[in-house]
């Protein structure tokens, strides 16, 4: 597959995040690579990159949402795990130019409008605040100053 970009890259590592247990639609992709990378950058790159991944056999749409074929899961699988999101796209990249696929399959439409919508509703969704599930819960206030004793035979006396 050959020219391949920084985006292709980011788009497969997006897609596997965001594909773990089920397909997903194109805000939880853009979500994913805001995750990694911080954004998507150009919608038209990032459109063409998915119609050229869903030629190439990578990607394939389920019910109005996407994932990646057992091609493009063969990809990304056995990167190192402890590596940094820069060293995973370089060695994406890589793997991704000595990708031939087995047979061109119809491609997907995307349009830019479609990735600038998606990237609006992930915005709009970060900027809405939400309870943060990871924070310490505060400890229940007790009246009791005396530590209770629990009831037990192994007690004596």
């Amino acid at each position: 597959m050959y020219p391949v970009q920084d985006v292709d890259a980011l788009l497969l590592l997006s897609m596997l995040l965001a594909t773990k247990r089920r397909p997903a639609d194109m805000v939880e992709i853009v979500a994913a690579a805001d995750l990694l990378d911080g954004g998507v950058g150009s919608e038209a790159r990032w459109a063409e990159a998915f119609r050229r991944f869903a030629t190439h056999d990578l990607i394939v749409e389920v019910d109005g949402r996407y994932t990646l074929t057992e091609a493009g899961v063969q990809l990304v699988h056995r990167l190192p795990k402890k590596a940094d999101t820069a060293e995973r796209i370089f060695l994406l990249r890589e793997k991704l130019s000595e990708y031939e696929p087995a047979e061109k399959t119809p491609s997907i439409v995307m349009q830019e409008e479609q990735v600038a919508e998606a990237v609006r509703a992930h915005q709009a969704s970060k900027s809405v605040g939400g309870k943060n599930l990871l924070m310490p819960k505060a400890k229940p206030v007790e009246e009791d100053v005396q530590p209770r004793r629990r009831p037990g035979g192994w007690r004596r006396g």
